[in-house]
């Protein structure tokens, strides 16, 4: 019996190994300006709707701000990355990644959150208690063109892609192994599949993904016109902000602040004179 379960096994594992490498070689695109490898497996149209569903959720069950002002400038500043987004594809003769985006804007009144968000398809969120960080229009501007490069490199995409990826391999593993990681699960209560994702596979690529944001995001503004400088400021004054509260880096989906700084101050000068701002035809 034994040996007829390995043999199911090994059948298996050379079909889903054979099914899984076509289907990702299938799926494999680059993202944009920076041309890093990825993989998706879904279909935009379908994130985006259900991105969009969520949204109206979001409108419809958290206090938005009355201050409109403050709101018109977000979309003042929305508006101008948009522009200079599309305009910059347009001149490079590549095909706009935002030409299906519906692009929408609101400000969540809610002091203690200091962070802002762009789902797919361009629909975003800036809570009220990221202003005290952001400080002025540049500040808002870096952190706005950071969360829309996470949309335009459809970097939700690519996640859900490997999210589906990893829960098939997972399922295979079990079977050949002959149901060990369930029964590690079962026995200790301990995730064992989940903590492996978490550690070895989402956190480091997830925190790949913001250091893409944050190149991505500081072109974007750069092009919009705005003074991406700005930038190092908003992170020193959010790692006052988070000073002691930082979990270690391979526990976070983010790069520590510190990284995040040295980081952008050795991209800065070559993007401000590579990137400089986009005549809007």
């Amino acid at each position: 019996m034994n040996k007829i379960n390995n043999i199911n096994r090994r059948k298996f594992l050379e079909l889903f190994t054979g099914c899984t490498c076509g289907l990702v070689i299938t799926s494999c695109s680059t993202a944009p300006i920076t041309e890093r490898k990825q993989l998706k497996l879904l279909p935009e149209s379908t994130i985006n709707r259900q991105a969009a569903q969520l949204y109206e959720r979001v409108k419809s069950k958290t206090k938005l701000s009355s201050d409109k002002k403050k709101l018109d400038e977000i979309k003042e500043i929305g508006g101008r990355i948009e522009n200079a987004v599309s305009s910059y594809f347009t001149s490079i003769d590549e095909k706009d990644p935002t030409y299906n985006f519906q692009w929408e804007y609101i400000l969540i009144d809610n002091d203690k959150i200091k962070n802002a968000w762009c789902m797919p398809g361009g629909k975003i969120a800036v809570y009220s208690g990221i202003l005290k960080i952001t400080k002025n229009k540049d500040g808002l501007a870096a952190v706005m063109g950071h969360e829309i490069a996470h949309a335009v490199a459809k970097h939700s995409i690519e996640r859900a892609s490997r999210a589906l990826v990893f829960n098939v391999g997972t399922a295979a593993i079990d079977i050949f192994s002959g149901g060990a990681i369930s029964r590690t699960q079962r026995t200790t209560g301990v995730d064992v599949a989940g903590m492996l994702r978490t550690f070895g596979i989402d956190n480091p690529f997830a925190r790949n993904q913001e250091s893409e944001a944050d190149y991505l995001g500081l072109i974007f503004s750069s092009l919009s016109g705005y003074d991406i400088r700005e930038t190092t400021k908003i992170w020193q004054r959010m790692n006052k902000e988070n000073k002691g509260k930082e979990p270690p880096e391979f526990m976070s989906t983010h790069p520590s602040s510190s990284n995040r700084i040295k980081q952008i101050n050795e991209w800065m000068n070559k993007i401000i004179i590579d990137y400089p701002p986009i005549k809007i035809s």
